[in-house]
């Protein structure tokens, strides 16, 4: 007989059953234990307080939708064995193991060009050899290689059960209103035909609501301009921190922490000690870098010290939103003004307090995915054409916006 089976109250979608020991004991595992002590929406929660929920909670209501659209799935005559909702189940549970403190902040900094899924996909590969193989149909869906494609569309799609639950997630703990979309009743129009995800014509209005709702949370959360000031404050100081220890410097950090600061993380340096990036990188999450932070908000390096004191204290870099580039006679004037407050600080120094890019949206591509409408009489139509509310063009126009971020001083 199997264990008891592990219930979880969760605040978005209530009593969330852990359905086998298979899954109960990935979730005990500590590639997704770290994951609760890694915040889903990152430095958010400076603009949104109640943004403190973390990547295991959202990878736990992500694995509940994708049970439930197994279940709608079935009841729709499609054919689901246990092994691939299990493996489907797992592939929702661990698509997000590949993720490091405060989501990209890292990627820009610690590491060079090492995106998360691949972090992700090598830590599953890792994971299915402690378990003998019991990853096999999920590492398949998650790669797009399994027979059955609308596996994987439920894990990395338009719909897909990663989306859906991170917008009412997010929606609910920012209390941002807008976002909380009617993921039950998309689950439960969903269908298959041709191997691929459809939806019923009459959720046609869920999805409209379901794409501009991620519009509106893009803008209004995930890119709000405090939350994209904060992060780009956070990465000048891992660069800042990096260029000390690269010049001889100790700075006090975690083992794990400080392998990142001493070494220069590539694609081939993970390819040639693997097993030594993964032991660290799995051992790194939130807390490391912020016990940094603390240590560091005293440092001798005006530059570092500054910083960091900075995002331990709140007082984070300004940021204008323009429709083009800061012309370089604008940015002038900032770094004359640091010259000014800050006389022992090189020209090199000063580019460490301001921070100039762009950040942009495209939310709907037909090229990328599709989300198709099925009609009674069996006919198929991408949302483009099938909705008569939403102008898709205007949806799926990318949308750029230029910032300028910087130290008030």
């Amino acid at each position: 007989m199997g264990k008891k089976k592990k219930i979880i109250n969760d605040p978005v979608f209530g009593f969330i059953t852990i359905p086998t020991d298979f899954l109960y004991n990935l979730v005990q595992h500590p590639y997704l234990q770290r994951l609760n002590r890694i915040k889903q929406m990152g430095l958010a929660y400076m603009v949104y307080p109640g943004a403190q929920h973390t990547r295991l909670h959202h990878s736990i209501g992500a694995m509940y939708l994708m049970s439930e659209a197994v279940t709608n799935l079935r009841a729709k005559g499609h054919d689901v064995t246990e092994d691939e909702a299990n493996g489907a189940m797992a592939c929702i549970l661990l698509h997000d193991v590949g993720h490091g403190p405060f989501s990209h902040a890292l990627e820009y900094t610690l590491m060079n060009g090492i995106h998360h899924e691949d972090l992700s996909l090598m830590l599953m590969e890792e994971l299915n050899k402690e378990l003998n193989g019991a990853l096999d149909i999920c590492i398949s869906i998650f790669k797009n290689e399994y027979p059955k494609k609308f596996l994987h569309q439920l894990v990395s799609g338009q719909l897909d059960v990663d989306r859906l639950d991170y917008l009412r997630r997010d929606s609910f703990f920012t209390g941002v209103t807008e976002g909380n979309i009617g993921s039950a009743r998309i689950i439960k129009m969903m269908d298959v035909r041709n191997d691929n995800l459809v939806v019923e014509a009459k959720g046609i209005y869920s999805i409209e609501n379901f794409l501009t709702s991620r519009r509106l949370m893009y803008w209004q959360v995930y890119l709000h301009k405090t939350a994209v000031a904060a992060e780009k404050m956070l990465i000048k100081t891992l660069m800042r921190a990096k260029e000390l220890t690269d010049k001889g410097a100790i700075l006090f950090g975690s083992p794990s922490l400080l392998y990142f600061l001493t070494n220069k993380v590539s694609i081939d340096h993970l390819k040639s000690n693997k097993e030594e990036v993964l032991h660290h990188f799995t051992n790194l999450d939130d807390n490391d870098i912020w016990c940094a932070l603390k240590v560091w908000s005293t440092h001798k390096d005006s530059v570092l010290s500054k910083l960091s004191s900075g995002l331990i204290n709140r007082r984070l870099f300004k940021i204008e939103i323009t429709s083009g580039p800061m012309s370089e006679s604008e940015i002038a004037k900032y770094t004359e003004r640091y010259r000014q407050a800050f006389d022992e600080l090189t020209d090199d120094d000063i580019t460490y307090f301001y921070s100039s890019n762009k950040i942009f949206t495209n939310m709907y591509t037909e090229e990328d995915d599709n989300i198709s409408i099925l009609y009674n009489d069996g006919t198929i139509k991408d949302i483009s054409e099938a909705s008569d509310m939403l102008n898709i063009q205007l949806l799926s126009k990318k949308v750029e916006k230029y910032y300028f971020s910087y130290l008030k001083v």
